[in-house]
């Protein structure tokens, strides 16, 4: 896991392969089946806000919480660029509660993966004290099964993955998918969607 000036450091110099500037298609898709009630929903890890931009255009009350304080600039730019409202913080998801919890719906792109076992089950645990009863939770999760060269997202196992969330959330599904990303050939990701227990 890297520290704050290493994002820091590759947002200001705009090295961040898993930023493309538009909203993650699997989240677009879950909304739209309506696997969501409630609409307070937090985004760990937000990077520069694409997410909860759309997710505010759509009815959201949107907060996104990122502890590179570069990257939450970028989204409260972005925000008003935009003409939405959005409660950006910086905050470090392992350590601080977020203002305005609880929360019906987290999301996650390519945070929790970050993680060691012990870290992933403490995001897992914080996930769950965030969210409201029987809230839900979406991660996009580097995947294991991949063999690529040089870099990309961190990677994890289907079973890290579940070793970490079940104790805290009952999993709806985990299927194999893909990152939207720069690269040419998008990184495989684990799509897991989750209920608290």
């Amino acid at each position: 896991m890297h520290d704050k000036e290493y994002f820091d450091k590759r947002y200001r110099s705009n090295d961040i392969p898993w930023d493309n500037d538009r909203p993650d298609s699997n989240l677009i898709n879950l909304i739209a089946k309506k696997r969501i009630k409630g609409n307070k929903v937090l985004d760990v890890g937000c990077g520069k806000g694409q997410n909860c931009i759309w997710l505010a255009k759509n009815g959201f009350e949107v907060t996104g919480v990122d502890f590179s304080k570069t990257a939450i600039s970028f989204a409260k730019e972005n925000a008003i660029k935009s003409k939405v409202h959005i409660n950006f913080l910086e905050n470090d998801f392992l350590k601080e509660e977020v203002k305005g919890y609880p929360f019906d719906f987290l999301y996650d792109h390519g945070c929790f993966h970050s993680f060691d076992s012990k870290e992933m089950a403490l995001f897992a645990e914080n996930a769950a004290f965030h969210l409201s009863k029987q809230g839900k939770w979406l991660s996009i999760i580097g995947n294991c099964d991949e063999k690529r060269e040089g870099n990309g997202p961190p990677r994890q196992s289907a079973k890290a993955v579940i070793t970490a969330v079940e104790p805290f959330f009952e999993i709806l599904f985990i299927a194999s998918g893909f990152f939207e990303s720069k690269h040419k050939i998008p990184p495989r990701a684990w799509i897991c969607f989750m209920q608290k227990r």
